[in-house]
């Protein structure tokens, strides 16, 4: 007698053996799945507004200029290591939009605001992936309310900068970034280097973890060049892209086994730009390797560096920051009440200290402005 529910198989009418169950060898390690909103949707109920798409779009061009050397400003991105508030990101944009005004001749100040973390290890991997700090992972709620907090600080007239880590979020708010980085741990990554390609927005490849820097002059290469892979469309569907390669790509130099942000390195570094034959020009990070993640030495970095900048040096066309309301971190522990505006990642400047580092640098560029 033919079993009617063969264990082996799934059976399809009229055929015994007609789909094969996989169970048993596919998706083994899945413990769930749950529906993702389609980034068309969230796009139509979190619309981009005339005045902030306007805003991305001035802030882009003045970017690339800067970048092509038609812009003597610095590109000055400055923020939190990582959003895990927005209430208090969107403090700390009032008081960065509002600092801007007497900024604006000598810098182009972009808000950090860095929804995804990549770990070493495990551990809170950002706003987007755990938006409520509990590891609920409501990532649907998380994208929401990134887009959300992009669209009121765009509304200020502050642009943002983030790092894309996740190779389908950019479908969800790429519309609303102004740059854009890849870390260092992913520079490599040729999945990253396609998507940069095909972003509208400036990217910052980061050194190798190691420090060093040809890996990321390769990424400037390739992400300066056409591409056609695999990715995720507005509605959600699975698609091939071909993108046209973006040529408003640069490298960071963000220290590795020793800071790279001194006068040799960034010799060192113009030398391998030199030889790839791309433009010899780097933006340098004050935290991560080159501040031993020591968030007050961020202010002798950038004291050095703006003592070059006000000697002539034009290569340096930017600098980063991580830089909160208040000095330091903390760590995240169930349970147990967060402290205002300090950091949940890495630490951070206060915003005192880095309202001075503001205006030392804006100094620094009109003193080589007057200098010729």
């Amino acid at each position: 007698m033919t079993r009617i529910d063969d264990p082996r198989h799934d059976s399809e009418a009229g055929r015994a053996e007609a789909t094969l169950d996989t169970t048993r060898i596919d998706d083994t390690r899945i413990a769930a799945v749950r529906a993702l909103v389609s980034p068309a949707v969230l796009l139509e109920d979190l619309a981009v507004t005339p005045a902030v798409e306007q805003l991305v779009e001035q802030a882009r061009a003045d970017i690339a200029r800067v970048l092509r050397g038609d812009d003597d400003r610095l590109i000055v991105v400055i923020g939190p290591c990582s959003i895990h508030d927005s209430a208090q990101a969107l403090e700390y944009a009032a008081r960065l939009h509002e600092a801007r005004a007497s900024l604006a001749d000598a810098l182009l100040p972009v808000m950090r605001v860095y929804f995804e973390k990549p770990r070493t290890t495990v551990g809170w991997k950002g706003f987007i992936n755990d938006p409520r700090l509990d590891g609920s992972f409501r990532i649907n709620e998380g994208l929401r309310r990134a887009r959300e907090l992009l669209l009121q600080i765009g509304e200020m007239g502050l642009p943002a900068g983030t790092e894309f880590l996740d190779l389908l979020s950019p479908q969800y708010f790429s519309d609303l970034i102004a740059w854009g980085a890849i870390g260092a741990r992913t520079t490599e990554s040729q999945s990253h280097r396609q998507l940069a390609s095909g972003l509208s927005c400036p990217v910052g490849f980061k050194n190798g973890t190691d420090g060093g820097v040809q890996v990321a002059a390769d990424a400037v290469v390739a992400a300066g060049a056409p591409h056609a892979s695999m990715g995720m469309t507005k509605m959600g569907v699975a698609a091939i892209f071909e993108t046209r390669g973006n040529a408003d790509c640069h490298v960071i130099l963000r220290g590795g086994r020793q800071p790279n942000y001194d006068a040799a390195a960034v010799d060192a570094a113009c030398e391998v730009l030199r030889r790839a034959g791309l433009r010899e020009q780097v933006m340098i990070d004050c935290s991560h390797a080159n501040s031993s993640k020591q968030p007050l030495r961020q202010i002798e970095v950038a004291a050095d560096i703006g003592r070059r900048i006000a000697s002539g040096e034009r290569r340096i066309v930017g600098v980063m920051v991580e830089s909160h309301l208040h000095e330091g971190r903390q760590e995240l522990r169930a349970g147990q009440a967060l402290r205002e505006g300090v950091s949940i990642t890495d630490a951070c400047l206060g915003w005192e200290h880095s309202l001075a580092l503001l205006h030392d640098l804006a100094a620094c560029v009109r003193a080589r402005r007057a200098g010729g």
